[in-house]
């Protein structure tokens, strides 16, 4: 008998519906399991929670039919600017400057919020013949034959497929069920998210200021008034100033957001995210693939953290679907592996890199604050090292698969 479809995908946040719909462009059936129910997520009002999209991502996020949809909501990056210091007392005098018009290629990135990503991504499932969504539903057990995958949910429905992608998370029961370990740590930080209102235009510029307790992103949105901060800090520290009303909320966050631009004021609700590095020691298993946080939980610092899925994404889709047109096994050994090749390496040297930048800047040891502040210094002052900066934050260096140089497979 044949399977019920060719892939299945356990989750639904972004990097799910974007494979879905890279594959399902590829000619094969997918059928995405999502958790929440999609439609209170797509119809979210404002709340200042947004993804850092670096340039590879928007190319694939425009051949997959998304970007049509959200580009005029994206705020670009013209400028990112990176300094060290201590709340109240402003930055270091040595600080790291990126533009723009160091690169060909325009903006650095984009700054898109989630609502506006994810509605566009239900929108496009929805019209996508080649997939199923099934909103709701959470799986329980799977089983893997030498010619399939079955999975069970928890409605008690049987479904079978070729094969099985975890898209589920830092806690991927995929992964889990498929025996696949985890290592990794925490940093006794938690990461406190808003929306600021500010009196002055942002100007599409970024600011990550580097403080003892933790890094400060202050990340532009559209419009030149609004910002989203990702705000790290001791867990001590985060679980009291979360519990502030307001005022004194805002209280806490003025000496660390500084005066450059002008007054500012909370607009959007108050989240809170523990901070910590998980890597699936495996990416695959028999009939199964990991994708996202699912294979690699980094540190917010450098906002890599979606980019990195949809690196991932790129990848498993090229793979897949190049072995579907030579008529192989699209869950085979050797298809899996040629993905956990492509991505393992890449994804788990920039998660380590992050944590060693976050463990370098997050403490107040005066020999590696003045260590750390020259280097800022000398990067900033030579154009050539900049630039290879920029264009691997941007995701243009390396073997990229052809969805993130903007290529259909």
């Amino acid at each position: 008998m044949m399977p019920d479809t060719d892939i299945l995908i356990a989750g639904g946040g972004l990097n799910g519906p974007a494979l879905a719909l890279a594959l399902a462009q590829g000619g094969l059936r997918v059928t995405v399991i999502d958790a929440r129910p999609a439609p209170a997520r797509a119809e979210a009002g404002f709340d200042g929670r947004a993804y850092a999209l670096a340039i590879a991502s928007r190319r694939l996020l425009s051949m997959i039919g998304i970007w049509q949809a959200v580009g005029d909501k994206a705020q670009p990056i013209h400028r990112i600017k990176a300094s060290d210091g201590l709340a109240g007392q402003g930055p270091a005098p040595f600080f790291l400057t990126f533009d723009a018009a160091e690169i060909e290629e325009g903006p650095m990135g984009f700054l898109l919020e989630d609502r506006h990503l994810y509605a566009a991504f239900l929108a496009a499932m929805e019209a996508d013949p080649n997939i199923t969504l099934l909103s709701g539903e959470t799986v329980t057990d799977q089983t893997v034959t030498p010619d399939r995958v079955t999975v069970t949910l928890a409605s008690g429905k049987a479904l079978s497929a070729r094969l099985l992608i975890g898209c589920d998370g830092r806690g991927s029961g995929t992964a889990t069920r498929a025996g696949i370990r985890r290592v990794g740590w925490g940093y006794g930080q938690t990461a406190l998210v808003t929306a600021i209102r500010h009196e002055k235009d942002h100007e599409g510029t970024a600011h990550q200021f580097f403080m003892p307790e933790g890094p400060l992103a202050i990340l532009p949105l559209k419009g030149g008034h609004h910002s989203s901060i990702v705000w790290s800090e001791t867990d001590a520290n985060a679980a009291r100033i979360h519990a502030l009303p307001d005022d004194q909320y805002l209280a806490a966050l003025r000496p660390r957001f500084g005066d450059f631009l002008g007054q500012i004021e909370l607009a959007g609700d108050r989240f809170t995210y523990p901070l910590s590095l998980s890597l699936a020691e495996r990416f695959v298993a028999a009939r199964v693939a990991l994708v996202g946080d699912a294979a690699h939980g980094v540190h917010p610092i450098a906002g890599q953290g979606l980019n990195l899925g949809l690196r991932d994404v790129a990848a498993l889709a090229q793979v897949v679907i190049e072995s579907a047109r030579r008529g192989e096994d699209i869950g085979s050994p050797v298809t899996l592996d040629a993905y956990q090749r492509w991505r393992r390496f890449d994804s788990t040297a920039l998660a380590l890199g992050m944590d060693t930048v976050n463990r370098l800047f997050s403490n107040d040891n005066p020999i590696l604050r003045a260590g750390r502040d020259l280097g800022l210094g000398i990067v900033n002052a030579m154009p050539g090292l900049r630039r290879r900066f920029i264009r691997q934050a941007a995701g243009l260096q390396g073997d990229l698969p052809r969805l993130l140089a903007g290529k259909a497979i």
